[in-house]
């Protein structure tokens, strides 16, 4: 839609990062899983909330906005974040850190897809990030749908990760958002590519989202605080039920309560998640 000679844009937008990388050749066995974590915002609630509490909280602990706040780095207390290396700074800094993300408006859509079983249920040449590519703007699209949102033009922002690959990311998801994906449909999506030195707000919480769900799905009876506030973020959908919504994993593992898959295929050959 045009108005006044300007597009009409969607009121949401969306910023996805990884966790995990999408080789088949080597897996790590201690984290043999891919993560596209989706954040969902509302565009004024993420204007006048989520960025200027990202906000206080770097000024609170940096002095300044330009640090960017990464998971790996926090974890190992790196670069910026050496002084996480103090039991007492640290604990601070992860109170404070959660208490952040626990506030923040936004939905969560997560794509998990567990290499290991990939490579040992289906073809060896299927991508691990195209196929969550593929579930994400699926589960994305229908989360505008179920709540009934205007599914004007949507922006979906991903982190680049280099020419070659931004490129082929571009092609694999104007690809899907043409129609060739289980909804059958035309995905009113654009994609934007982000550099991390942009200091985007919600790259960043996504970043810092990815990896603790992952580290859930592998081992969800381990004691994991950061997951129990991501928890409460993860769509719930019309049936109420995350794991048939919001968190796909993929393929499915009945032992832990992931989703379940018909058998109905892709265009890749690939089960659909219900």
């Amino acid at each position: 839609m045009v108005l006044n000679g300007i597009e009409s844009f969607n009121d949401y937008i969306v910023y996805v990062d990884e966790s995990g990388d999408n080789g088949l050749n080597f897996i790590d066995p201690d984290y043999p899983i891919l993560i596209l974590a989706f954040c969902v915002f509302e565009k004024n609630i993420y204007i006048n909330k989520v960025s200027s509490e990202i906000k206080k909280f770097k000024f609170k602990y940096f002095g300044h906005d330009m640090v960017i706040l990464h998971e790996s780095k926090i974890r190992y207390a790196t670069h910026d974040f050496t002084f996480l290396i103090n039991k007492t700074l640290r604990e601070e800094f992860h109170e404070d850190l959660n208490v952040l993300v626990e506030n923040a408006p936004f939905h969560l859509i997560v794509t998990a897809i567990n290499k290991i079983l990939l490579k040992e249920k289906y073809n060896k040449q299927t991508n691990p990030y195209n196929l969550a590519l593929l579930f994400g703007l699926e589960k994305v699209y229908s989360f505008l749908k179920e709540k009934n949102l205007n599914i004007s033009p949507l922006h979906i922002i991903f982190e680049s990760r280099g020419k070659k690959e931004d490129q082929d990311l571009e092609l694999e998801f104007r690809r899907i958002c043409n129609g060739a994906n289980q909804l059958k449909k035309v995905l009113p999506f654009n994609i934007v590519f982000g550099d991390k030195r942009s200091n985007s707000c919600g790259l960043q919480l996504a970043d810092l989202i990815a990896r603790p769900v992952g580290r859930y799905l592998l081992n969800p009876n381990q004691e994991n605080r950061a997951f129990s506030i991501i928890d409460k973020k993860i769509y719930k959908g019309q049936k109420g039920k995350k794991e048939a919504n919001g968190l796909i994993y993929f393929p499915s593992i009945n032992k832990r309560k992931a989703p379940v898959f018909t058998k109905a295929l892709t265009p890749t050959g690939i089960p659909q998640p219900t």
